[in-house]
């Protein structure tokens, strides 16, 4: 099985409890979707988004929607309880949750720094640097849900982490000569960790099993195996065997590949030193 679905962040509470009392109100009046989209300069796609929790409405969804309905003052009350969920996009939410009891996680990357190994400040910089912009609210939920699902790290002493990470994912000093500074001094503490392995794929490499793009690998605690490809603007979960076996056997061709653990970590002090 492939699953590949491209999504926003999920929705909260909140968002779907000020859709419901819209929704509500709206049928009070006797108002169908369209009718209502009408009086507010909305679709109908967008009060239907905003009705089932999906949309977060902006100020001028809320004030018109509110001298729509009567002007009772409720919708203002509750925009201003709104938030988003901090969460991940649902694309991505399945293997997150894999992610939670696997026993094996295995990364290769060759755009950015792993999430699980980022620090704030250079995770904040990818969020900076993001199109279409994300406004502040946006990037806090993503830090947020980025922080939370670090834990892993740090809570699952008896999961094996193995990272395969490009050379050049560190000499392009994303966010600066600090903020490199910094992430490859976080990438060393976490490597000296019992159940964290750090490899280094070196700029100059003739051999190279990867260049299809990033690969992860789980192991559930019942041995079963899956993987997960990411692009653009979405994800694959892989769980058929034959499709998974052949991403187990490009990574362990990389892991030979790439430098030493002793080796990555001396190439990694001296990157630090040179900057």
């Amino acid at each position: 099985m492939v699953d590949g679905r491209v999504g926003e962040p999920e929705s909260s509470d909140s968002m779907r409890t000020f859709g419901a009392v819209v929704q509500a109100l709206r049928e009070y009046h006797g108002l169908s979707r369209e009718e209502f989209g009408r009086l507010v300069g909305y679709s109908k796609h967008t009060v239907a988004s905003v009705e089932l929790g999906r949309r977060m409405p902006d100020a001028d969804f809320v004030e018109a929607s509110e001298a729509a309905l009567g002007n009772t003052g409720a919708l203002r009350r509750a925009a201003a309880c709104l938030v988003r969920q901090p969460g991940l996009a649902s694309w991505f939410r399945r293997w997150a949750e894999l992610e939670k009891s696997a026993i094996t996680l295995y990364t290769y990357e060759c755009r950015m720094i792993p999430g699980l190994l980022q620090t704030e400040a250079y995770a904040r910089t990818l969020f900076d640097q993001q199109l279409p912009p994300l406004d502040d609210e946006q990037i806090e939920a993503r830090w947020e849900a980025r922080a939370d699902r670090q834990q892993l790290l740090r809570k699952r002493a008896n999961t094996a982490f193995g990272f395969i990470l490009e050379e050049h994912l560190f000499r392009r000093r994303s966010g600066g000569r600090d903020v490199t500074r910094e992430l490859i001094d976080h990438v060393l503490e976490l490597a000296e960790s019992r159940n964290v392995e750090v490899q280094v794929m070196p700029t100059v490499q003739e051999s190279h099993a990867g260049l299809a793009g990033p690969i992860q690998l789980l192991e559930t605690p019942e041995n079963k195996w899956f993987a997960y490809c990411e692009g653009q603007r979405g994800g694959l979960l892989v769980a058929e065997a034959k499709e998974v076996s052949i991403l187990q056997r490009r990574y362990a061709r990389m892991s030979s590949e790439a430098l030493t653990l002793d080796d990555s970590r001396s190439l990694l002090q001296r990157m630090r030193g040179d900057l």
